[in-house]
């Protein structure tokens, strides 16, 4: 069990874990703690023989609003940069909720932008409260998205949506969230929870080895390998992150103004 005052808390009752984001003030927006303690949250939950279903949530009013823009993309940067890499690694976060093999549920409660959209993505089923809006903002930053837009969202809806949603950065609500199949369900916000635990329950009633199996059937059938697409997208991001754009796309956010980017 973790303590309240942690970023990502863990909790199991009756075989469902439940993973929340734990930074309302800055609407769950992930720092290099929070990513470090989401990862181990869903590693716990993978050892963890009384969990048989993984739900993940964020502390209201947010679902999870991305990366914390000040500390991770403005914060200071490493006197001495490091070696130079031979082959990146993906997120390590989005690794350990990809290779989770307790089924997942997205219990998106509010904004789920940026990289909250990726982990709504990593989940298996996504219920989204009326409040919910996503967003792959990535785009708006000049960067491109994390694995869950390549691996998993074009399957969710389609490459044609999927490409306009990361082409565009667009926000879209629950109702059009629902049009397109990337949600489940739309509940009524002070429901959405007892939705995610009434569906956990009925998949945490069945034999945990089948469904172990079951999930990683349909792991089996996703094209492609996530990890090497996750490296892939972790390189080409943290190339991004030396161009003006960037920088302008960073600027602009914490400016509150219209971004004015130039292709360089």
């Amino acid at each position: 069990m973790s303590g309240e005052n942690e970023s990502v808390t863990y909790r199991v009752e009756d075989h469902v874990a439940v993973i929340t984001l734990n930074r309302p003030e800055q609407r769950n927006a992930l720092n290099f703690d929070a990513y470090d303690r989401l990862e181990r949250a869903f590693r716990q939950a993978v050892r963890d023989p009384d969990a048989r279903c993984v739900i993940v949530t964020g502390a209201d009013p947010a679902f999870c609003s991305g990366d914390d823009v000040r500390e991770i993309m403005a914060g200071p940067k490493p006197a001495i940069p490091p070696p130079p890499t031979v082959r990146h690694a993906p997120t390590p976060a989005a690794m350990a909720a990809l290779e989770c093999d307790k089924p997942v549920i997205a219990a998106v409660n509010g904004a789920a932008v940026g990289w909250g959209m990726e982990l709504a993505l990593y989940a298996d089923i996504r219920i989204a409260s009326e409040k919910a809006k996503f967003a792959e903002l990535f785009i708006k930053r000049g960067l491109t998205c994390d694995v869950g837009g390549f691996y998993r969202l074009p399957a969710i809806v389609g490459p044609a949506k999927a490409a306009e949603l990361l082409f565009t950065g667009d926000v879209i609500d629950a109702e059009e969230a629902l049009r397109i199949g990337l949600v489940r369900e739309v509940a009524p916000h002070a429901e959405l929870m007892d939705c995610a635990r009434a569906l956990a329950a009925r998949i945490a009633c069945n034999p945990p080895l089948a469904l172990r199996y079951m999930k990683e059937g349909l792991r089996r059938a996703a094209y492609g390998d996530p990890r090497e697409l996750g490296g892939w997208a972790i390189e080409t991001i943290r190339t991004l992150m030396k161009t003006e754009d960037h920088r302008e796309g960073v600027a602009s956010f914490l400016e509150k103004r219209p971004p004015v980017f130039t292709g360089r």
